[in-house]
């Protein structure tokens, strides 16, 4: 005589089958996917601790572009009164630093700025240098409001940041925003 299994039974292996589970496969997975989880969650903190570890750049959120993709090495060329606009470069003439892309007008540009990168990247890596030395942090500039002073380049996130700092006392708006920058851009 044969045993039939009931209709329960019946689904219960099937049910067995098809996730091709058993209780001892089922312990074993969630060891696996706990190992799995953990071993993201520390990578994921090591990668956020070497994006940290790095200055931050102002650049767009997409594309990583620099300083709304103006070339830096060309605000040194350009005329202050009246002040020129600020000079966009173009995708052909890019230079990876510091985790963003710098474009440029000319090969020639890109080449100074590869060549001595400190020299023409604008201060605080083209965050606006009014917001640091009030206090408000690291605010993203476009790079269309900018300014030299002593043969270093500063760039604002608005006109009336750059005339404060060209009609007022920039010495020590740059000294309170040079504190400012090493506090955030070292933590």
């Amino acid at each position: 005589m044969r045993y039939r299994m009931t209709q329960d039974e019946t689904n219960r292996r099937a049910h067995c089958l098809c996730s091709g589970t058993h209780a001892l496969d089922s312990v074993t997975m969630n060891l696996s996917a706990r190992w799995c989880l953990l071993t993201l969650c520390l990578s994921t903190l090591l990668l956020s601790a070497s994006a940290w570890a790095a200055e931050p750049v102002s650049k767009s959120r997409l594309g990583g572009v620099a300083i709304g993709g103006h070339d830096s090495v060309a605000y040194h060329q350009l005329a202050r009164s009246p002040q020129d606009q600020a000079v966009e470069g173009v995708k052909s003439y890019t230079v990876e630093y510091k985790g963003a892309k710098w474009r440029f007008l000319s090969k020639e540009s890109s080449e100074l700025f590869a060549a001595d990168p400190d020299r023409y990247s604008p201060t605080y890596n083209g965050h606006c240098a009014n917001a640091l030395s009030l206090g408000e942090g690291l605010i993203r500039t476009d790079g269309t409001h900018w300014e030299i002073f002593d043969d270093r380049l500063y760039l604002f996130f608005a006109a009336r940041g750059r005339d404060r700092w060209t009609d007022g006392n920039w010495k020590t708006y740059k000294a309170e925003a040079d504190a400012a920058w090493q506090a955030l851009s070292t933590r």
